[in-house]
């Protein structure tokens, strides 16, 4: 079984989720969204399985970077969707993938340890 991992390479929550994976020999490989981009049909998937308000990270320094004008403009998935299209490090990570189908979004140990173990 083969895992995708999407997230941000110098994110700490990415890298103990990476470190986790790779203690317990869970397979993966690694989609650094940032430098590569996320294809729009993708993001709808995402958005079909978790729903953009978990996919969108309220907590990070890309949303607080926004504004409160910006912030307010972001009303249902159709605007998220578009502002994770143009910023992908407001993108909650990481998000893994089995195939199509979101497996874990963040890095909860226990959840993990439910998930891949």
């Amino acid at each position: 079984m083969q895992y995708t991992v999407y997230g941000i390479r110098n994110c700490n929550t990415v890298k103990k989720a990476l470190s986790w994976l790779t203690i317990h020999n869970i397979p993966f490989s690694f989609y650094d969204y940032k430098k590569q981009g996320v294809s729009a049909e993708k993001l709808k998937i995402w958005e079909q399985q978790a729903g953009w308000q978990k996919l969108l990270n309220k907590k990070g320094t890309t949303w607080r970077q926004l504004g409160p004008e910006r912030q307010a403009q972001i009303r249902d998935a159709k605007d998220a969707l578009e502002l994770m299209q143009e910023k992908t490090s407001i993108i909650k990570r990481p998000l893994i993938e089995e195939g199509d189908k979101i497996i874990a979004l963040g890095f909860e140990e226990e959840e993990y340890g439910k998930a891949f173990l």
